[in-house]
């Protein structure tokens, strides 16, 4: 290797090296300050099933987070699936141009603010379809927020198969739906898996497009129609009150916590599905 080349090998590794030292410090100073202050603040009381203001217990805005997050993947992950199927398997040979357009769509849908998506779910499920303030507008906002991911990851991953699966699939006789569903969409798995878990990411942490929608009720939802309040917004009525920033911080360690583990969970199963498929 040419002197030249060494260096500039040398010199990117460098940069990198420090780029990935920077972010984990970032990350691990944020965390680690959310926890020295939160952890201490975590008493029983936080944990009552019945939220007052005396208690100002997280347990309803844990249960509605749940809930809400099924929800909303429970529309949007079958539509963005299929959708990428669509895109990956019966358009990518072809110069069609709805496949385009729904790229470009997907695209921008995925950059809008959250709040832009809070107003609309305030004018259209809220208002024009007369769902008020509850748990379902809730979660048809979230899904319009997390579809665009679901679609582009999903289809980034079946894009990611070898087409020598599709031909072998081909050539022992399987028609294209089959191979798709039995070949590709299988080892595409883990892919797929890594957009829905950043769809949960950033279902747990909303609460601009919430506030216009679900609404900021403490309580554990008996029928969609309620109001709720995701442990986001409970973190951001507690801090902008002022008056209780101590259960703030508790709250923000045991959302923390949450996400940790939803993320690690997801990636012990995308590794178990992807040795799975060798």
């Amino acid at each position: 290797m040419p002197l030249k080349e060494k260096i500039n090998e040398n010199i990117m590794h460098v940069i990198v090296c420090a780029a990935a030292a920077i972010t984990s410090f970032i990350f691990l100073y944020i965390a680690g300050f959310i926890l020295i202050r939160g952890i201490p603040n975590i008493k029983p009381s936080l944990f009552a099933l019945v939220w007052t203001s005396e208690n100002s217990s997280l347990t309803p805005a844990l249960v509605s987070t749940v809930i809400l997050t099924f929800v909303s993947l429970l529309i949007a992950a079958p539509l963005g699936v299929f959708a990428a199927v669509w895109l990956a398997e019966y358009t990518r040979r072809t110069s069609k141009k709805s496949g385009a357009l729904i790229r470009i769509t997907a695209e921008t849908l995925a950059g809008i603010p959250s709040v832009v998506y809070g107003l609309f779910g305030l004018l259209f499920f809220v208002q024009f379809l007369g769902l008020g303030f509850s748990l379902i507008s809730g979660a048809l906002t979230l899904s319009l927020m997390i579809l665009p991911f679901i679609l582009r990851s999903t289809e980034e991953a079946l894009r990611s198969v070898p087409d020598t699966w599709r031909e072998g699939s081909f050539g022992l006789g399987a028609g294209k739906l089959r191979t798709v569903f039995k070949v590709v969409l299988p080892a595409a798995a883990p892919g797929v898996l890594a957009g829905i878990i950043l769809s949960i990411g950033r279902i747990v942490a909303e609460s601009a497009a919430l506030i216009y929608t679900a609404g900021t009720v403490a309580q554990i939802p008996k029928t969609p129609s309620q109001s709720v309040r995701t442990l986001a917004v409970h973190v951001y009525s507690l801090s902008s009150e002022g008056l209780h920033i101590n259960e703030a911080y508790a709250t923000a360690s045991v959302l923390l916590i949450v996400v940790v583990a939803i993320n690690t969970i997801a990636a012990v199963l995308a590794k178990k599905i992807g040795g799975g498929l060798k």
